[in-house]
């Protein structure tokens, strides 16, 4: 298990486990970033990412990429 920000590019990883205050987690759920989700990791720029999720694609700061814990699909 690792945070998504250190996800290699290229990568298939499944959501573990989301951190954070009840407001980020939120948030987060609200973009599709829940336990069991797939994503894919597009690019990757200083530990901001871009993933595809659901079949759209999403930047995620590397402060909120931290937050998601994620292990390999």
């Amino acid at each position: 298990m690792m945070p998504l920000a250190l996800a290699n590019v290229g990568e298939e990883v499944m959501v573990f486990r989301v951190s954070g205050d009840d407001a980020t987690k939120q948030h987060l759920a609200d973009l599709g970033f829940v336990p069991g989700t797939r994503i894919n990791i597009i690019t990757q720029n200083g530990g901001d990412v871009i993933v595809n999720l659901k079949e759209s694609h999403l930047a995620i700061t590397k402060k909120m990429a931290q937050k998601i814990m994620v292990q390999p699909a």
